[in-house]
């Protein structure tokens, strides 16, 4: 009887926090069986890369987490309302608290497959990037996941109708009123320490996070263990502290770091005068003429290896594959990261990535942060970005015109466009565009750089009726949208053969990133491979078969333009005489880095870093303890340097040089 008379008062005592405990229960109960379908959706990959068993096991400690991340805030503020005049007030706050909390984790639940079969991974930091631009979210989620929008839809209204009928019947069945006060008040410090506990989970030094979560060697499984919600919570706090974003990989000092980098085989030689910009050097042109060559970089939308067939794609790139017979042609060139972004960054301003947003978004980079248009326009050459799109998508038209672009033309300023689809304009009719302006430019005598950024290859992948042969059916597929934009780009190219302007002109074709990077590894490496293809009248046909990078890039075409200059960019110049191919590639998956070489690869991750190498015929990483162990030291060294210029605003050529 004593017994039983102890549990009666405890439950008494527990009944002004019994909204909250239910929240906290049945959130862990949705979030254990959203798991339990995503793990059975891929099985085949969880199962490869562990235990299910003991994977949920993590998963509800994960949960634990995140519901006590939810409820801490309002059970620290108990005390204040749990007297005889906030008593009622307590409970209608909590019966909302329950409304909104697990409408919210419901919502990033229901949202987490179309997101995986996006991404490959659960909602993070692009998911928050993203809700800035609703129009093109939305063109693009009823293009290509229009059923599952709805589902979304309906289970949101659902859990708002059941959370509001749940919260009223657990005002209602408390009952205690201003009874046991004092109880409650008394167990609400062991309350707080439990929750306390669980959010931290861990008696290590360190609270858990979600590189502790980080258990197997696969991305997507990995991200499956933690909820979506507390994924998207941690990319929210990583923004906060974007400038040191890199060090979740170790640390090192900005001597060792420089030391590292400057030992690269094309760096080894030069001179760095600037303390301030310590990888400012000097880069002498591998070509001369009496009047330098124009620069036209025409980037690629989602144009991956996955679809050109001298790669190893499918072959729905059949002008191209034509093309790379008259130019430079890259056999192993790879994207810095997922993002057109962040291949914008890297093609543009030659910068290694980081965990952090691209600097194309970043505050510190909007002025004073080096881009190849403000080296050129110092040289004296017209410098425009022109896209198909809304020029301030993605903070583009902010960044450029900060960093040395002098004019940037977006959809508003393509005249009676023949099609116009959710992300802009076709890309028939930007290359029309672009076409228009090279021969103003050309006609003006003064040198100019061009920046063409297409849109057609983007989901839901719109592009002209009757424009091609389709590929497959239905049309509006990724294979047609690049079959369409292989198909733009060689009618730009013959107009441009056939202008005044393509003998004085380099054209630089290359991809931003795959259309999907996703793999079973920390990194997958074959997904970062892309084209690239180097063009015009002074350009004789050749392969480069060395590892390359996109950071590699504007170096090497500036130099053929024969421009020569200060910069303060370490991608490799692959046009200069008696220096070896750096033979590197860096790769930026989510919070997971890889390093590349010949000898090997090593991967950075925020829990455990591996070497191995990769296997070309099988197109993966095979982990390997005696690989190199200098890898690490030089994947560390360039993963850190990036941030370290970013904080410093070290990465600019100071007028001085000029």
């Amino acid at each position: 009887m004593h017994n039983v008379y102890l549990l009666k008062r405890g439950g008494r005592s527990l009944a002004h926090y019994r909204t909250l405990i239910t929240g906290f229960g049945l959130g862990l109960i949705i979030l254990s069986v959203s798991r339990l379908l995503l793990f059975i959706w891929q099985h085949e990959r969880v199962t490869e890369a562990g235990n299910i068993g003991y994977l949920m096991m993590m998963g509800l400690r994960a949960d634990v987490v995140q519901m006590g991340y939810l409820t801490l805030p309002l059970l620290l503020l108990a005390p204040l309302f749990l007297n005889r005049w906030g008593v009622g007030l307590w409970q209608k706050i909590q019966g909302i608290w329950l409304i909104v909390a697990i409408t919210y984790i419901a919502f990033m639940e229901i949202s987490t497959p179309a997101f995986i079969m996006q991404y490959d991974l659960r909602p993070n930091r692009l998911f928050i990037e993203y809700l800035a631009y609703p129009k093109e979210v939305f063109s693009t989620l009823w293009g290509g996941f229009k059923p599952w929008l709805f589902l979304s839809g309906v289970v949101v209204i659902g859990f708002l109708y059941g959370l509001t009928k749940l919260a009223k019947c657990l005002n209602r069945s408390t009952g205690v009123g201003h009874k046991h006060i004092v109880s409650s008040l008394i167990v609400w410090p062991v309350l707080v320490i439990l929750v306390f506990a669980g959010v931290r989970s861990t008696l290590a030094h360190r609270p858990a996070n979600p590189a502790f979560f980080a258990v197997t060697s696969d991305a997507l499984v990995n991200s499956l263990i933690i909820s979506s919600a507390y994924s998207v919570e941690y990319a929210i706090y990583n923004i906060r502290h974007e400038g040191s974003a890199a060090r979740v990989y170790g640390s090192a000092s900005i001597e060792q770091i420089l030391n590292t980098a400057k030992k690269q085989p094309h760096l080894v030689a030069k001179t760095f005068p600037s303390e301030q910009y310590p990888t400012v050097h000097f880069n002498t042109a591998s070509r001369n003429y009496d009047k330098p060559k124009n620069i036209v970089v025409i980037l690629e939308e989602s144009l991956g290896a996955t679809f050109v067939k001298d790669l190893g794609g499918i072959g729905v790139t059949p002008n191209l594959e034509q093309l790379r017979q008259e130019g430079w042609w890259f056999k192993q060139l790879y994207a810095t990261g997922t993002r057109s972004v962040r291949g914008i960054e890297a093609v543009i301003s030659s910068f290694l990535p980081t965990p952090a947003r691209s600097t194309v978004k970043l505050s510190l980079s909007q002025q004073n942060f080096y881009t190849a248009a403000d080296l050129l326009s110092r040289k004296g050459y017209f410098t425009e970005f022109i896209y198909g799109g809304e020029t301030h998508f993605d903070n583009m038209g902010t960044f450029f015109i900060g960093n040395g672009f002098q004019s940037t033309l977006g959809q508003s300023d393509i005249t009676n466009p023949q099609f116009l689809g959710s992300w802009g304009v076709s890309d028939g009719d930007l290359f029309n565009t672009a076409h228009q302006r090279l021969e103003e430019l050309g006609k003006a005598g003064q040198p100019f750089f061009s920046l063409v950024f297409t849109s057609s290859n983007h989901e839901p992948f719109e592009f002209p009726d009757n424009a091609i042969e389709l590929y497959s059916k239905p049309k509006n597929t990724v294979e047609n949208a690049v079959k369409y934009a292989d198909f733009a780009l060689s009618q730009f190219i013959e107009k441009a053969k056939n202008s005044d302007y393509w003998e004085d002109t380099i054209f630089l074709i290359v991809a931003d990133h795959d259309t999907r990077v996703y793999g079973n590894e920390l990194v997958p490496i074959n997904k970062f491979r892309i084209p690239g293809l180097i063009l015009g009248g002074s350009i004789q046909p050749r392969e480069i078969d060395s590892i390359a990078s996109q950071i590699d890039l504007l170096p090497t075409v500036i130099s053929l333009a024969g421009i020569s200059a200060w910069t303060p960019a370490i991608g490799q110049d692959l046009s200069a005489k008696d220096v070896p191919p750096a033979n590197r590639a860096m790769m930026q998956f989510g919070s997971n880095y890889a390093w590349m070489t010949n000898e090997g690869v090593a991967i950075l991750t925020p829990g455990e870093d591996m070497t191995g190498h990769y296997d070309v015929q099988k197109n993966r990483f095979v982990a390997d303890d005696k690989t190199n162990s200098q890898l690490h030291e030089e994947a560390l060294a360039h993963a850190l340097l990036p941030s370290w210029l970013y904080q410093n605003r070290a990465y600019f050529v100071p007028e001085g040089l000029n």
